[in-house]
């Protein structure tokens, strides 16, 4: 196979540097810290990707206003991305546009910008040799450029830098992560069962077919969804989300399928629907289950011809978008109840996916932990260094109800707090190291402070009331100072206590800032 080559363009070393590590097994890397010249040292040789770093667009370091338009001249054929500054100037935002750039977020982790240039070339190759993204792989070695064309080995002391997170003690974890990768995200997993699911996912997901996600809240069926668009050929068209269970029901079907004017008290224009503003990409349809009876034959007709009229029209419009529905409940009792139509349940379970909870995959604990600790830190700017093992088997022993969104959150709350670069199970909430963990929304299911085995790094005699009440406070606190952005002040006026209190207290339970 042809190694991948990939362009990285940017005035900060550690974006270079950084990059090209995650970058280094999969192709070959050539690297330039010149963005004037870029466009003149690729002409002769144009890569397969380029990635241009345009977050300091400034007069002194940042290429002239024809950057874009050169780049694209000089490589017309190469894939273009650039990471830009969320306040994207607008000079760039058209430029981009105009020469099919794709934009990312300077918010993104180096894995993150890395796996979507690594996404883009699979795609390309298994466009042109009839593979699928996630079977194309490359064992090759970083290569050199002559000019400045060059690797860079120094760093930029100036850059706040997170880079990979070591854990102690290597992971026994048997097995093989599959991966399942899109072009701005990847689902990854140790399980055997979910490793299966996936790959029959990515097979309904380059078909026009309607596909149905059962799952707890927060397990992922939303980036779910989101991978399905952009392993299909819908990809590059537009994802949009309904969320079914936010809206009254009488505002369900306008969403949908959109409105005249007039055709209700407070119908003051027309409104385009979401299965015509999806054109011919993909909706989500979350929470399903909350659709009444009429809204299902609407939906069963959608699903099986594409038609349908906006809400106070005759006229039939034609569906042109793929349909992915989501519920947190299994329909089929819903079904036995009469809540849910069962010519409507027998059409979509046919291609039903069951995403299991977070505690059924104990596997991808650790992994996922790991990346939420490198997205995080970055995010808010906290340099960790080091994991303890404590920390990791403390997360793998809690069930966590609230699944992969409840570990982000916990990981997000132990990186904010975390003051020396070495994450430990200190950090974590009281209620994880416990293991008091709160209710799933599967009533089959009862979770409580009695776990089956011991928890790392706690105290094992019973909790007293001044311990539990210790605990309470010390989380109340944290959670306002949180939300205060850590400022004493306004926290100790929320809390209804003075600045001396406050301190003492933070002084008490260990969670003084170094402001």
């Amino acid at each position: 196979m042809t190694q991948p080559v990939f362009a990285v363009i940017s005035p900060r070393s550690a974006f270079l540097e950084e990059l090209r590590e995650n970058l280094a097994e999969v192709g070959r890397t050539i690297l330039c810290d010149d963005l004037l010249e870029a466009p003149r040292l690729l002409r002769p040789d144009p890569p397969d990707i380029v990635v241009a770093d345009l977050v300091r667009f400034d007069r002194d370091r940042s290429p002239n206003d024809d950057f874009i338009q050169s780049l694209r001249q000089a490589v017309p054929a190469t894939k273009l991305f650039a990471v830009v500054h969320d306040l994207c100037p607008e000079t760039i935002a058209r430029q981009a546009k105009q020469a099919s750039v794709v934009l990312l977020s300077q918010n993104l982790s180096m894995t993150d910008v890395a796996q979507r240039l690594i996404t883009a070339v699979r795609h390309s190759a298994g466009s042109s040799r009839g593979n699928s993204p996630t079977e194309l792989t490359a064992n090759v070695s970083v290569g050199n450029a002559s000019g400045h064309m060059r690797p860079l080995n120094h760093r930029d002391e100036n850059e706040n830098r997170v880079g990979k997170v070591s854990i102690d003690q290597s992971s026994d974890q048997p097995g093989n992560t599959h991966v399942l990768a899109g072009l701005t995200r990847q689902f990854e997993t140790l399980s055997p069962k979910l490793q299966e699911m996936l790959s029959e996912l990515q097979i309904a997901a380059r078909h026009d077919v309607t596909v149905l996600l059962i799952g707890e809240t927060g397990s992922g069926k939303t980036f779910l969804s989101k991978l399905i668009h952009e392993v299909s050929p819908r990809r590059d068209e537009p994802f949009l989300t309904v969320a079914c269970g936010a809206l009254p029901s009488d505002l369900i079907e306008s969403e949908l399928f959109g409105h005249v004017k007039g055709a209700f008290t407070s119908a003051h224009a027309d409104k385009e629907g979401k299965f015509v503003a999806a054109h011919g990409g993909t909706i989500l349809l979350d929470e399903i289950d909350v659709l009444g009876p009429e809204q299902q034959v609407k939906l069963l007709r959608v699903i099986e011809t594409g038609e349908f009229e906006p809400v106070g029209s005759n006229q039939t419009l034609q569906c042109a978008a793929r349909l992915v529905v989501a519920s947190n409940l299994d329909l089929k009792p819903l079904v036995e109840e009469g809540k849910f139509r069962p010519d409507l349940y027998y059409r979509l379970s046919m291609l039903k996916f069951q995403l299991p909870p977070l505690r059924e995959r104990p596997a991808d604990i650790e992994s996922l932990a790991r990346k939420f600790v490198e997205q995080l830190a970055t995010r808010h700017g906290v340099a960790i260094s080091r994991i303890e093992r404590g920390f990791v088997e403390a997360l793998s022993l809690y069930p966590w109800p609230g699944n992969v969104r409840e570990l982000e959150n916990v990981v997000r709350r132990a990186v904010i707090y975390c003051q020396d670069g070495v994450l430990a199970a200190s950090h974590l909430p009281h209620h994880i190291l416990s293991g008091d963990a709160g209710p799933t929304n599967d009533p089959s299911v009862r979770l409580g402070p009695n776990m089956s085995r011991p928890m790392p790094e706690v105290d094992t005699e019973p909790p007293t009331l001044e311990k539990q009440v210790a605990a309470s406070e010390q989380e109340v606190i944290e959670q306002t100072l949180f939300r205060n952005n850590f400022s004493r002040t306004n926290s100790a006026k929320e809390l209804g206590i003075s600045r001396v209190t406050l301190y003492n207290k933070m002084k008490k339970y260990g969670i003084l800032q170094n402001n």
